[in-house]
């Protein structure tokens, strides 16, 4: 599987306005609907709010992965964002978050959820692929550079 298997161009923000984790899902989400806008919005983000709730998917160096399950949903979907400034997404190593990707799943296929969600990790361990996604300005810059790296692994 290929992280632009389930990522749309439509679906990157190049810069999220966002301060709060919040803000920050709700922004993740309308990029969502952009791609799948039968979802129903206030589900979703009482399912990513309650995962948030488990313990934050801030990850540690700069990186969240908030996800959740959806049943009325068919396919796998992702949404990327970007803060420059930084988002408090109260991440393990306390540090802000500056680059999101919002994974949502079909109830029934925790597998493949499971899958995206390291391959999305594996991504975002390189250093030097943080560095590019923060230093570029456009959508199609940041969705050439997960193009790249995709093709790598």
């Amino acid at each position: 599987m290929k992280i632009l298997d389930i990522l749309t161009e439509k679906s990157v923000i190049t810069e999220l306005k966002g301060k709060t984790k919040k803000q920050v899902l709700e922004e993740l989400i309308d990029a969502v609907l952009e791609h799948k806008p039968q979802l129903d919005r206030s589900r979703l983000m009482a399912v990513l709010l309650e995962r948030e709730r488990l313990g934050s998917t801030g990850i540690g160096d700069g990186i969240a992965i908030p996800h959740g399950k959806l049943k009325d949903l068919d396919q796998l979907v992702l949404s990327f964002g970007r803060s420059t400034g930084g988002v408090d997404f109260e991440s393990m190593d306390g540090k802000p978050v500056h680059l999101f990707f919002l994974l949502v799943a079909p109830e029934n296929c925790a597998g493949i959820h499971l899958r995206a969600l390291a391959k999305i990790a594996r991504l975002l361990k390189n250093s030097a692929v943080r560095k590019k996604l923060g230093s570029v300005s456009s959508r199609e810059e940041i969705y050439s550079i997960i193009r790249q790296e995709d093709e790598d692994f």
